[in-house]
């Protein structure tokens, strides 16, 4: 299934990286807006429970499948974003396979639809993730798809949410490698720069608190994941573009889409 509009596509490995890193950003982007998880699979029966489930709560690995899409379709329905999610089961229960559920999505997504995908800080499902689309939409003839910031693994700098992010990605060995592994093939300019307001925080933080399932374990690898000034406090996303040449621009020396700042 594919949206009915162009609107804004939003690739989430998982069921709570849409809501972790863009649920501030989403009411400002054109719609309508669809999450599209990749990594939305059924386990197949003989899989055990894995060691992240397992801390989560469950005690098979379908159980947690069904919480987190139960979990999944409250957040969406409260961001009131459409749903899309693909067969692909998550990491310790898929065969290694390619992701060819992004291929057959993005051959029949509209090519005016605005697409965005993580940067994918520290997270290698984030990664497989970046590189099948980027790949695909090559192959299609669309546009390079916009990157957003994954949270909370990007929100860790002491200068997030600030003017210097960008540079502190530039430089930092252990949150900004995504962010110079993209810049050493493309040029990225600001697309969103969002610090969150009350209302808006408020917001994200209802829709964070769907994914209950996965609180804890989250807590315990990123500190206060909840706390105001934390991680999740500012939203980021870049057009992509040749390097050398201004992503917004349509070629001709004109910005094409202007993204604007938020």
């Amino acid at each position: 299934m594919t949206p009915s509009a162009p609107g804004t596509v939003i690739l989430s490995p998982h069921f709570d990286d849409a809501a972790l890193s863009l649920s501030g950003l989403i009411a400002q982007l054109p719609g309508p807006v669809t999450v599209v998880t990749v990594y939305g699979g059924e386990p197949a029966a003989h899989h055990p429970v894995s060691w992240w489930d397992s801390a989560c709560g469950f005690s098979t690995a379908r159980e947690a499948h069904r919480a987190r899409r139960a979990e999944d379709a409250r957040a969406c329905e409260l961001l009131g974003v459409g749903s899309v999610v693909l067969d692909h089961p998550d990491g310790p229960y898929g065969d290694g396979g390619e992701l060819t559920g992004i291929d057959d999505f993005l051959a029949g997504l509209s090519s005016e639809a605005l697409l965005l995908i993580p940067i994918a800080t520290n997270q290698p499902d984030h990664e497989k993730v970046r590189d099948r689309a980027l790949e695909v939409a090559a192959k299609l003839g669309r546009a390079v798809p916009s990157v957003y910031a994954d949270l909370p693994y990007t929100g860790h700098l002491d200068e997030w949410g600030s003017a210097g992010a960008d540079h502190a990605l530039g430089r930092s060995h252990h949150y900004g490698l995504a962010y110079q592994d993209m810049t050493s093939r493309h040029d990225l300019r600001v697309e969103h720069d969002l610090t969150l307001t009350d209302d808006q925080w408020a917001l994200k933080r209802a829709a964070v608190l769907c994914y209950g399932s996965q609180l804890a374990p989250l807590a315990a690898d990123h500190g206060m994941l909840l706390a105001r000034n934390g991680p999740l406090r500012a939203e980021r996303v870049w057009a992509v573009g040749p390097l050398g040449k201004d992503p917004r621009s349509d070629g001709n020396g004109r910005n094409g889409r202007d993204p604007g700042k938020s």
